[in-house]
């Protein structure tokens, strides 16, 4: 089935009532009718217990999560940061390293070096190119990290060429794909990454209005170049001769939501569920909006520096033509200085908040906002500068945005 038809008819599950939607299971635990289905569940992983765990609700949304991304499994999580994290966590330890993309987004790199390294768990950046990341490669190097554009800096890398990389050398590639808007954009998975991350509270959303997160997996044997799945267990069992290629899936779980507790509520799995069911349509009117608006702003003489994938001159305009299903929703404009970027975003009638993926257009300063935490030589490795200003196109008229964009740039 195509894309649109997953997102309105994957994941509703049977109702014994025969409602048409997805119900709301807002409890916290589930019981057990005798002794040995109580142990039963908790033996086995099936069923419900405690909805930190899992629950329906929250399960209905990893089944459409897993027909729109073309994943084997996938988990849900309160936020994309909890996301990334477990996803992290469960593959790394103390003298690991990871190899990822310079220029990644700002609270991916704290997490990095904040919480990751405190653990003992190296980070080496390099360019997401397929020969830098080999340069960069260690005997301990346990995961490449890469985003499927990068934020903000537009980056695509090749994904195919690291994931060949990433088989070759036996181990996993990890995709943030925030950017992909769940699959709409972009899939990861289908291009031979191991896992995908992302905030839903971006374009899954749509409205701004709920955090989530997830982890895609694609099966896959490279989770047997891993010790923590060739040891035993607290079971005693041996997770990849237990569980084959969903020993690391499984991890996830116990790690990130059943021991960390991050997980998503019933309420806010119901808005995002009903959220992916039109994210393919405000992914490809937002996409047109963008390229418009660019093609307006181009060679203005306000905008020192355009980027926008889905330009021909853009130099990501190669990778994006392979990866990605139109040249995305996202523009940034360098205006040279941090003051004219302050007059141009007093002078527009638009939203300014560190968001993205919303029904509305939102504009930020990444060198104030969401990189403001990172020295400045970071700042500028992650393609970040005084005068950029990043853009989320929403759905408003084409025209009334060039209007807008096309005054303030006047006031600026």
């Amino acid at each position: 089935m195509e894309y649109e038809t997953l997102a309105v008819l994957s994941g509703l599950p049977q109702d014994p009532h025969g409602a048409l939607g997805l119900p709301i299971y807002a409890v916290a635990a589930y019981g057990f009718k005798t002794l040995e289905e109580g142990a039963e569940r908790f033996a086995s992983g099936e069923g419900y217990v405690y909805a930190r765990q899992k629950d329906p609700t929250g399960k209905a949304l990893e089944e459409r999560l897993k027909a729109l991304e073309g994943g084997m499994e996938a988990l849900v999580f309160a936020s994309g940061q909890a996301a990334t994290f477990a996803a992290l966590f469960s593959l790394l330890r103390p003298g690991d390293e990871v190899v990822a993309a310079k220029g990644l987004f700002g609270q991916t790199i704290g997490l990095f070096q904040q919480v990751l390294a405190p653990m003992g768990i190296g980070v080496r950046y390099v360019e997401p190119e397929p020969d830098r990341v080999r340069e960069a490669l260690t005997g301990r190097t346990r995961a490449i990290f890469v985003e499927t554009m990068a934020n903000p800096a537009l980056v695509v890398p090749d994904l195919e060429g690291l994931a060949f990389l990433a088989e070759e050398r036996g181990i996993a590639l990890v995709v943030d794909n925030t950017f992909g808007a769940t699959g709409a954009l972009a899939k990861p998975l289908q291009w031979g990454a191991h896992v995908a991350v992302e905030s839903l509270t971006k374009w899954a959303s749509g409205h701004g209005s709920v955090l989530g997160g997830a982890v895609v997996v694609r099966e896959s044997r490279i989770w047997q170049n891993y010790p923590q799945f060739l040891e035993k267990d607290a079971r005693g069992q041996v997770p990849w001769e237990a569980l084959g290629p969903r020993c690391y899936p499984e991890r996830v779980r116990t790690l990130g939501l059943s021991l960390m507790g991050m997980a998503l509520s019933p309420f806010n799995a119901y808005l995002l569920f009903q959220g992916l069911e039109t994210v393919a349509l405000r992914v490809r009117r937002m996409s047109e909006t963008a390229l418009r608006l660019a093609e307006a702003l181009r060679g203005h003489p306000k905008v020192k520096a355009l980027r926008y994938p889905g330009l021909p001159e853009d130099p990501a305009h190669p990778m994006a033509r392979k990866y990605l299903a139109s040249g995305g929703p996202m523009l940034t404009l360098d205006l040279g200085s941090q003051e004219a970027a302050s007059r141009f975003l007093k002078a527009i009638p638009l939203p300014k908040a560190a968001n993205l993926g919303d029904a509305r257009t939102l504009l930020v300063h990444p060198w104030t906002t969401t990189h403001s935490r990172l020295p400045e030589e970071g700042r500028l490795q992650a393609g970040v500068t005084p005068g950029l200003v990043r853009v989320s196109v929403g759905l408003e008229a084409p025209e009334d945005l060039v209007a807008w964009f096309q005054e303030a740039l006047a006031a600026a």
